[in-house]
């Protein structure tokens, strides 16, 4: 038994690394896809090499319009921009696959000359027959392969002649690989070490379809050799092709440059049950694309990670861990820590779950150590959209006072609405239980208290409130949560002092004397 191993350098990265992101513009890119990016991107800025992003188009009944520039996009938004590629430029244009097609076409027969691939002529309706009979036969697993084909109409049974007069007349046809007889390909994975396929696991895979475009197996391997890609780092949904693309660099007579493989673990849906899918989202109520996809059909439509009201950071680093870890107890990462840290050695063979809490407790991590200014900046159209008219000053002292309180960006406008304009509805049940109606003079007397103050910041504020409570002999219970139901009409909030130092104190002392009075018709007075 002949066998096939690929050239490989272990755990050398040697020369100019060159990685890609190759998606398909069918449809909103998945979080997965986004990971396969960050991975890419990461192992290039680690090694000082390039990152291209090639739009693999060449299924065009798929092809979805707005989605290549979704892909860029999802891409900028997450901070991980390609250095090359499309939408880019670079040295190897065109990025976009349908534009390669000449290219792709002259490899094509170049297999076809050399013996590794052939010209098939069935007709899809002659395959689907062959499938019956085989069915018929007790083989339910039909492929086409060096057993079946040989009962086929190839150039490999047919006669030169033959086979000129079929192309010449313009019958439909395709290229396939012709896979070798009795051989093991081998190869050797960095994350899962070495990995064999005995041809007769292999199908004759179609390289060049009937309308002249070629298939992923054909375009990704010309593709990558031509770019000078120096290492594939893809989903392990790739893993089982692998044995067709290292037979495919040997028949172009690659070997040497053939870049090393490195096939990432599956996402898993948060039961841990099979591998995360787009519907997940709808399923278990959390966001699985990074922007908004608004589809023709409702149930293609998403919500993205960024308009739950994530942070591109926190989601970045959520997902260098869906499968990678440094090996130590640290968990927050920038991505210039994440690109010194990361190493292809340290992601596993297995699974990641995804953890939603998780990606909301990084977000948590995020909201709560950013800047207010910046924190405002992504906060201004949330607020503009519920016509919510402050000044950036304004708006920054609200994220500094809510962010500490907050999951999502929306959360800080959401939960504030009493910052930004009066006081709309009120705790009736807290006010049952917080408000004395007899105790509304002491009140009136601490509100006329606060109006004297000459200072309205926090500091200041708390050390009157306090130095009335002890005069009036008064506990902290029995004066705050009034004092926060008549500023804010709930018992959730930032402290008292801080949000009374926002609304100032011609505003604070208004609503104090507007809330007795509610207060008053909530108990039945």
């Amino acid at each position: 038994m002949a066998e096939f191993q690929s050239f490989f350098t272990p755990n050398k990265y040697m020369g100019n690394i060159r990685v890609r992101f190759a998606p398909s513009p069918t449809g909103a890119l998945h979080i997965g896809g986004v990971r396969t990016a960050l991975y890419n991107y990461l192992f290039a800025k680690k090694n000082g090499g390039t990152f291209v992003l090639r739009i693999e188009d060449t299924d065009q009944g798929r092809y979805v319009p707005g989605a290549e520039e979704y892909i860029l996009e999802s891409l900028q938004w997450c901070g991980i921009m390609p250095t090359e590629g499309q939408g880019i430029g670079g040295p190897h244009a065109p990025y976009r696959q349908s534009e390669r097609k000449a290219i792709y076409q002259q490899h094509a027969l170049e297999l076809v000359a050399n013996g590794s691939a052939y010209y098939a002529f069935d007709t899809p309706e002659e395959l689907d027959v062959a499938r019956s009979e085989a069915a018929a036969a007790g083989n339910h697993n039909f492929k086409y392969d060096i057993i079946s084909r040989q009962a086929m109409k190839t150039s490999l049974n047919l006669t030169a002649d033959e086979v000129q007069h079929r192309l010449a007349a313009g019958e439909h046809y395709v290229i396939r690989l012709k896979v070798p007889e009795n051989e093991v390909v081998t190869f050797t994975d960095l994350i899962r070490g070495e990995v064999s396929f005995h041809t007769s696991e292999l199908d004759d895979k179609v390289l060049m379809k009937s309308d002249g475009m070629p298939t992923y197996h054909l375009a990704n391997i010309v593709d990558d050799h031509l770019m000078e890609i120096t290492h594939v780092i893809r989903g392990e949904e790739w893993l089982p092709s692998t044995g067709h693309h290292v037979l495919l660099y040997r028949a172009f007579g690659w070997e040497a440059t053939m870049p090393q493989f490195s096939h990432l673990p599956l996402i898993l849906r948060p039961d841990g049950k099979g591998k995360l899918s787009k519907r997940d989202g709808a399923k278990f109520g959390m966001p699985v694309f990074p922007l908004s996809w608004k589809a023709e059909v409702a149930e293609d439509s998403f919500e993205g990670f960024r308009e739950y009201g994530f942070l591109p950071q926190a989601v970045v680093n959520f997902l260098a861990f869906l499968g990678w870890n440094p090996g130590t107890e640290q968990e927050i990462f920038s991505l210039e820590e994440l690109c010194e840290a990361f190493s292809i050695e340290k992601i596993s063979k297995s699974g990641a779950r995804f953890d939603y809490d998780k990606a909301k407790w990084y977000n948590q991590q995020y909201l709560h150590a950013a800047s207010d200014s910046d924190l405002a900046a992504q906060v201004r159209p949330l607020a503009e959209a519920k016509s919510y008219q402050v000044s950036d000053e304004y708006l920054a002292q609200v994220c500094h006072l809510m962010k500490g309180r907050s999951t999502f960006l929306s959360d800080i406008v959401e939960q504030s609405s009493y910052l930004f304009g009066e006081v709309q509805t009120y705790d009736n049940e807290n006010i049952a239980k917080r408000w004395k109606p007899e105790s509304r003079p002491v009140f009136e007397a601490l509100a006329i208290h606060l109006q004297a103050q000459p200072s309205f910041e926090a500091g200041p504020l708390e050390e009157a409130v306090k130095g009335f409570m002890a005069e009036k002999g008064l506990k902290p219970g029995e004066v705050m949560p009034v004092l926060r139901l008549s500023l804010a009409g709930t018992m959730q909030g930032p402290g008292v002092y801080e949000m009374m130092e926002l609304l100032g104190k011609e505003r604070s002392i208004e609503r104090l004397k507007t809330a007795f009075g509610q207060f008053d018709k909530t108990v039945g007075l």
